[in-house]
C-alpha cells in the first residue's frame, strides 16, 4: 500500500503526541509534521508534501474551518479530516459547507477508527464518525423546523436562551441589543411557532430539536 503522508495540527501538544505516538507504529503512514500554531500550517505545507491534513476544529488564532479553507485554495489536491471534541451539527455542517473537508471525526474515537478514516480519505472518499452524522441529521432537522416556522438566526439565538432561563435584559447583554428588541423578537416568535406563552415555545422547540445541548 501507499504510504499516506499525514500532517497534524491541534492547539494541545499532548493531543499531538497522542496521535504521532498511534501513527508512527504503523508503516503506511509517514507524519509530514506537527503542529501547534495552525497559522504557520500553510507554510509547513509547502515545504512537506502531504496527502492528509488532520486539523482540529476550535483552535485559538486561526478556528479550523478558516484553516481549512484557506488549505483547500493554496493546496487543492490535499484532503482534509477534522479531529474534534465538539460533534455539534451547525459546526460540523460549517466545516463541510464553508471548507470543503472530506472527513469529520471525534477525539474519542479508537485507532483502527482513525487509521480507517484516514486511508479512505486519502483514497479519494470520504469518512464522518456515527456520532457526528447523526448530529448532522439533528442539524438538519432544526434548520427544517425553523425553516417552516421562519425563524431567523437572531430568533433562534434568543429561543434558546429563553429556554436557558435568560431574562429579557440578560438576553440583551448577551447579544448587545435593546431590552425592547428582544421583547419584539419574543413576540414575533410566539406568533410564528403558534405558541401561547413560554411553557408552550419550549415545548414546541424540543418537539421540533430547535434547542442546542451545549
Amino acid at each position: 500500500m501507499k504510504t499516506i503522508r499525514v500532517a497534524l495540527v491541534d492547539d494541545h501538544q499532548i493531543v499531538l503526541d497522542g496521535l504521532m505516538s498511534l501513527l508512527k507504529g504503523v508503516s503506511t503512514f509517514k507524519i509530514s509534521f506537527a503542529t501547534t500554531q495552525p497559522e504557520l500550517v500553510t507554510e509547513l505545507l509547502a515545504q512537506n508534501p502531504t496527502d492528509v491534513l488532520l486539523t482540529d476544529v476550535q483552535m485559538p488564532g486561526m478556528a479550523g474551518n478558516e484553516l481549512a479553507k484557506e488549505v483547500r485554495k493554496l493546496f487543492p489536491g490535499i484532503r482534509i479530516l477534522a479531529l474534534s471534541m465538539s460533534g455539534l451539527g451547525h459546526i460540523v455542517a460549517e466545516m463541510i459547507q464553508d471548507a470543503d473537508i472530506s472527513g469529520y471525526v471525534l477525539k474519542d474515537i479508537g485507532k483502527q477508527e482513525l487509521m480507517t478514516a484516514i486511508e479512505k480519505i486519502a483514497g479519494g472518499g470520504s469518512y464522518f464518525s456515527d456520532t457526528v452524522i447523526s448530529e448532522l441529521d439533528q442539524h438538519s432537522n432544526k434548520k427544517q423546523a425553523a425553516e417552516q416556522a421562519h425563524l431567523s438566526a437572531r430568533e433562534l439565538e434568543i429561543l434558546n436562551l429563553i429556554e436557558k432561563e435568560c431574562s429579557n435584559k440578560e438576553i440583551a447583554d448577551k447579544l448587545f441589543i435593546s431590552e425592547r428588541t428582544v421583547e419584539t423578537h419574543r413576540k414575533n416568535i410566539l406568533r410564528k411557532t403558534g405558541t401561547n406563552n413560554k411553557l408552550g415555545l419550549i415545548k414546541w422547540a424540543y418537539e421540533n430539536r430547535l434547542l442546542n445541548k451545549d
